[in-house]
């Protein structure tokens, strides 16, 4: 990118334009390394409630609850036992309608 070192002498002069002084580019440095490392943390703990979620197993639903739940989508649950109506749970959703 920076091939001769008039180049890289206008950046550094650039860079000091910009702090005003050669005191503060070191301050600087530092904060970005800290807001860099922070960004990092934060990615990973978002990336570790995201695989725990995933590999959770999914949550139980009393019978009671699936059978509430089928009716408000309009599904018929008379006459069905509970894994009847948790495939037309699941048809209907993944149908979309």
């Amino acid at each position: 990118m920076f091939d001769s070192p008039w180049e890289w002498l206008i950046v550094g002069l650039v860079i000091v334009l910009l702090f005003g002084s050669a005191k503060k580019i070191p301050e600087f440095s530092r904060n970005l390394g800290k807001a860099t490392g922070e960004f990092k943390r934060g990615q990973a703990e978002i990336e570790r409630e995201i695989k725990s979620y995933v590999n959770s197993p999914a949550p139980e639903i009393k019978d009671a609850d699936l059978t509430n739940f089928a009716k408000s989508l309009g599904i018929s649950t008379e006459n069905k036992n509970l894994d009847q109506i948790r495939n037309e749970v699941a048809d209907k959703l993944k149908s979309g309608h």
